[in-house]
């Protein structure tokens, strides 16, 4: 797996912080006027407090170690794979299965690395079919878990931000006698209200379907080796795992 930058999701950042402040700007409204500390410290710090309340403290650590791949996903190279499976299967069939045996360490990542290692041990191709599906499922869980931590703050923020609006109109009605404080309550009522929305649909979102989209896509690169290396041991035709294997990248 490699990484590399995403520009399709920064792009996406930028064009839609660009229509809102675009239109507001067009409205004849002032970009100062979206700036309320006030409001982002309530949205902010609730949607925080809530998803914290929520969230087992091991999900919300991966959540965080998960972030990085919206803007540098993993990727899975499933035709350089494809030919190096073909290429065990046929090391195999020639040399034997002991064969593999040089190559399981030089193998970087560590599902496939796995995978070689039960092969060379000699396991049956159902017993390295539960081992690695066990390990997927386990895998899978464990970052949809995550990915949805960020689904969740996109639930709380608007209601957060309901509350920063209510709030904001609390302290307007509690300065009515003093007309110069009645802008600023105003102000914090509305922007907290456009802060939940926004981070909710602009951010929180997006990024929870993007990680299950990246989580989804590495889960299949796992499927697609293990039916590889199952073939092996199974003793298919290297010929007939190349076009079973390609399968996976239609």
């Amino acid at each position: 797996m490699y990484k590399s930058l995403d520009i399709l999701t920064m792009l996406g950042l930028l064009i839609a912080v660009a229509a809102i402040l675009g239109g507001n700007w067009l409205e004849g409204g002032k970009t100062q006027t979206l700036v309320q500390l006030t409001a982002f410290v309530i949205v902010a710090g609730g949607t925080i407090g809530a998803i914290l309340v929520q969230t087992r403290k091991a999900t919300f650590l991966m959540a965080m170690r998960m972030f990085p791949w919206v803007f540098s996903p993993p990727r899975v190279n499933a035709d350089k794979m494809i030919k190096k499976i073909v290429g065990w299967s046929q090391m195999a069939r020639r040399d034997g299965l002991l064969g593999l045996e040089p190559i399981v360490d030089d193998e970087k990542d560590e599902f496939s690395k796995k995978a070689l290692q039960l092969l060379v041990d000699g396991s049956e191709p159902s017993t390295i079919r539960n081992i690695l599906e066990i390990e997927i499922n386990s895998k899978e869980d464990t970052q949809l878990d995550a990915a949805r931590v960020y689904e969740a703050m996109g639930g709380y923020s608007p209601t957060i931000g309901i509350i920063g609006a209510v709030m904001g109109l609390i302290h307007v009605m509690n300065n009515l006698a003093d007309p110069g404080a009645l802008g600023a309550g105003i102000a914090v009522a509305f922007v907290a209200t456009i802060y939940g929305v926004g981070l909710a649909n602009l951010f929180f979102l997006p990024v929870a379907n993007k990680l299950k989209s990246l989580v989804n896509n590495q889960i299949r690169f796992y499927e697609m080796v293990m039916d590889g290396i199952s073939s092996i041991a199974e003793g298919e035709n290297p010929r007939n795992i190349e076009i079973k294997l390609q399968g996976y990248l239609l």
